[in-house]
């Protein structure tokens, strides 16, 4: 089967732009999400900037791969941001999302005018942090509910947090082989590929934001942020944790804001 190389992705013109060109955000979610998770962060740009919000490979609705690491994430946006014929994009990254960000403007800077990153390092990350969460994933898979509350009863046996379960049941679709939206199959023979990190060279102006709880974005890694993104700046959102940006919306989009000024 011809595998499709072009990601699913939404595109929405600046409603009420102040310039004649208005400059494009790109918006990446992270590990089991969708092009929707960064939503209320994009709507509040929408009057002065295109939004291009994309499903990442093996998630949402873009193609299954068996192959999945940040040069071949990249390199998908980089066609498509070529194909839309877009240059100088900002581009908005949470998690695995932020890392395949950084990776993008390493690999296309002609096309990256800056970048955000949202509770992520440029790091290996250790090898079973999401354990539990595919432990209930593949409860999921095994039992092949019909309906999401079956699901949900099969994903508790993984996952406590009700609302990690809630998360990851908005990708629930019955009619799957992998009982997901996203290719949770794939997703755990690449895992050690997401956790990884190939040191990059990036010299844009690129946001970190940490959500003050996560341990994901920590002190320690400042040296390593500031190797590999000489013009990094920093904001930290104060009692969030990993998904800061549904915790604190208006905060995360105030220090974006701020940070495009």
């Amino acid at each position: 089967m011809h595998e499709q190389t072009l990601l699913h992705y939404h595109y929405q013109a600046a409603t009420a732009p102040s310039s004649p060109n208005p400059p494009t955000m790109l918006f990446l979610h992270g590990l089991f999400g969708d092009m929707n998770n960064l939503g209320i962060i994009a709507r509040a740009f929408s009057e002065q900037y295109g939004i291009l919000r994309v499903d990442l490979r093996n998630h949402g609705q873009s193609f299954h791969s068996d192959e999945m690491d940040y040069t071949l994430m990249a390199e998908d946006l980089r066609r498509l941001l070529v194909k839309l014929n877009l240059t100088q994009v900002i581009v908005v990254g949470h998690s695995m999302g932020g890392k395949t960000a950084m990776k993008l403007a390493d690999l296309a800077p002609e096309l990256v005018a800056k970048l955000v990153v949202i509770d992520i390092a440029p790091v290996i990350y250790p090898p079973h942090r999401h354990d539990s969460i595919f432990a209930g994933l593949f409860a999921v898979k095994a039992a092949k509910p019909a309906n999401r509350q079956q699901a949900k009863a099969e994903i508790a046996k993984g996952i406590k947090d009700e609302g990690v379960q809630q998360f990851m049941l908005k990708s629930f679709d019955p009619n799957s082989p992998e009982s997901f939206k996203f290719n949770l199959s794939s997703l755990k023979q690449n895992y050690e590929r997401i956790m990884d990190w190939q040191p990059v060279n990036v010299n844009k102006p690129t946001l970190f934001i940490k959500g003050e709880l996560s341990d994901y974005l920590q002190a320690k890694d400042t040296p390593t942020i500031l190797a590999q993104f000489p013009q990094a700046r920093s904001f930290v959102v104060s009692n969030t944790d990993h998904w800061v940006h549904a915790e604190k919306p208006d905060t995360v989009i105030r220090a974006i804001q701020k940070f495009l000024a």
